[in-house]
């Protein structure tokens, strides 16, 4: 998690929102990782998809299962959707963002088990009592 807040203070310095995303593999080894980027560069760049698009780019697959997401920011609907897609298995964050987060808002798009063709929802981990922020 303290890469992932590294990311975020680099995103903040480029006038971006302050998000830090990475993705690990099963023994923690980080195969991608970003900063947002939805300011300064594009409106879909938040560094949840674009560690996504980084780690099936490296492995040469949408199958991300077995893999964790750690981000500073809870993921929002947008981010959620490709989590979910990509079968990603664990996603952690520090920060809830109620309003629009896949898992504390009232559309729950990480946990949802009502939609028959997703994979199943990852484990989701709310760290926020255990980082800084």
């Amino acid at each position: 998690m303290n890469r992932c807040f590294e990311l975020a203070e680099e995103a903040a310095a480029r006038g971006d929102t302050p998000v830090g995303s990475l993705l690990a593999d099963s023994e923690g080894n980080i195969v991608a990782e970003a900063g947002e980027r939805n300011r300064t560069s594009d409106l879909f760049a938040h560094a949840e998809l674009l560690a996504i698009r980084e780690a099936i780019r490296t492995l040469g697959t949408n199958d991300l299962s077995g893999f964790s997401l750690i981000t500073t920011n809870e993921p929002c609907f947008l981010c959620s959707y490709a989590i979910r897609q990509t079968g990603i298995s664990r996603v952690a964050f520090a920060r809830k963002t109620p309003g629009i987060g896949g898992a504390t808002s009232n559309y729950p798009i990480l946990s949802a088990t009502e939609i028959a063709a997703w994979p199943d929802p990852p484990r989701i981990i709310f760290m926020g009592n255990n980082v800084r922020g």
